[in-house]
């Protein structure tokens, strides 16, 4: 509870730097304190040290698995701010609004890691979404930003329609908002009620609603002109911190409700999951854009996160922890180096080990983990999912479907390395000072320690 109440007061306190100082550095900095103050605060919540007395019963519920997404979430941002807060700073004037609606941002992904109520997960993902919006449309200049933005509150808006209608569906037949409410009985009569078919039908909305959220096929359609059209420094925060939000609450909603779906959700999910990994995997390898590449390739990785949804044991569990941080750490490196190009084209990296080659090593072994090669956290973290569907029950042609995928992937990841290796040209980039390299140092020491060591992360959830 500490971490959703402050991120709101220091969303607000961001608002008021902007009064208080026109530096846009004092703001930026401002920012990385009240994130490191969020981190420390959410670890002493989890260790029992200082927690605020206030009954969420019903409503919000904590737990080891929650505090750990939270601290993953924080700690992503933080070193999102840490390699990008410059390069919001250059978006436009409004910078200490910026930074207002990223932990107004974060402070619905709180909620999602913590709801245990419908109403609690439809807040979540407004107050998570709306601030997006904004974001997405921040470059008001470039028309691109403008019609992404509108695209994204369009589809946004509709999604919304459809999960609200989901919800009152479930609510009209179990009589309850909560998540592991299971179907009531008439007081009565004992029988069940007799409009069940609609429950399933409910259901059926909120998964789709959740699928949109998350950038599943057949529902992510508005992902690649939002990701190219938003801000590149914006495009990194929706495709790494909120994403990971959007599948734990995706993965806690339908946690309790696969028996209310039937035999059909063992159907409907693996047939999300191959069409997800197909759109993504291929559509990616036709790109000629490595910021419309990583959109595809955004969506291609959710198919490997939608088997914690397929699976719901502790490898699930294990494995989608694994893959947020793995997934963000190096999607915030990639796209941190994005932002300095001025080409996104893949000619546009041709050269760039020449010139920096320490940033081309960095970027080198980001890609490597999003390809998911070995000594790498990404390696893990799809070995965590395939190998949680297969602990389930899950037929082994659709694991050797993920398997082929992933190896298709290496190719479009390739081709960034490529150019920036064998390929000669100059590769058109802004000044990359000291702190960059420092921080995409850290990425890539992360990378690589989880990469040989993934229970440094998975081990907490059993503390």
């Amino acid at each position: 509870m500490n971490v959703i109440l402050l991120s709101a007061i220091l969303g607000v306190v961001m608002m008021f730097a902007g009064i208080a100082t026109k530096k846009s550095a004092n703001i930026r900095y401002t920012a990385i304190i009240g994130l490191i103050f969020l981190l420390l605060a959410n670890c002493a919540n989890s260790c029992g040290w200082f927690s605020l007395k206030i009954d969420t019963t019903n409503f919000l519920s904590f737990s080891n698995f929650s505090y750990l997404i939270n601290s993953i979430l924080i700690f992503s941002t933080l070193i999102y701010v840490l390699l990008s807060g410059k390069a919001i700073e250059q978006v436009g004037v409004n910078v200490a609004e910026y930074f207002a609606l990223i932990f107004f941002v974060l402070c619905g992904t709180f909620i999602l890691s913590s709801y245990d109520n419908l109403l609690m997960l439809f807040l979540g993902v407004e107050i998570m979404t709306i601030p997006l919006f904004i974001l997405t449309g921040a470059d008001k200049r470039n028309l691109k930003s403008n019609e992404a933005s509108l695209k994204y509150f369009l589809m946004g808006a509709f999604s919304t329609g459809i999960m609200l209608m989901g919800i009152a569906l479930v609510y009209g037949i179990s009589g309850s908002f909560a998540v592991d409410q299971q179907v009531s009985m008439v007081a009565t009569t004992g029988q069940m009620p007799s409009a069940g078919i609609l429950l399933p039908i409910g259901l059926l909305f909120l998964f789709m609603a959740m699928a949109f959220k998350v950038s599943a096929a057949p529902f992510h359609f508005w992902t690649p002109d939002v990701y190219d059209g938003a801000p590149a420094v914006f495009t990194s925060f929706m495709a790494t911190i909120v994403k990971a939000a959007g599948f734990v609450a995706f993965i806690k909603l339908f946690a309790f409700r696969q028996e209310q779906l039937g035999p059909s959700f063992k159907i409907i999910v693996p047939l999300v999951i191959v069409a997800t990994l197909l759109v993504g995997n291929i559509t990616a390898v036709f790109q000629q854009s490595v910021k419309r590449m990583l959109a595809y390739s955004s969506i291609a990785q959710a198919g490997f996160m939608l088997f914690a949804l397929y699976s719901t044991n502790d490898l699930a569990r294990e494995g989608i922890v694994l893959y947020a941080i793995a997934y963000s750490l190096a999607t915030i490196g990639i796209f941190a180096v994005l932002v300095k190009m001025k080409d996104y084209t893949f000619d546009g990296f041709n050269g760039l080990a020449k010139q920096q080659p320490l940033v081309a090593l960095a970027t080198t072994i980001c890609l490597l983990s999003l390809a998911g090669i070995p000594l790498t956290a990404g390696f893990f973290a799809k070995y965590f999912m395939l190998a949680a569907a297969i602990k389930s029950g899950a037929s082994f042609a659709l694991v050797i479907v993920a398997v082929l995928f992933a190896a298709v992937s290496v190719y479009y990841y390739f081709r960034v390395i490529q150019a920036m290796y064998f390929k000669s040209g100059e590769a058109q980039i802004e000044q990359v000072d000291g702190a960059l390299k420092v921080g995409l140092l850290t990425i890539t020491a992360l990378i690589l320690l989880l990469g040989v060591y993934p229970s440094l992360v998975t081990q907490w959830l059993y503390f």
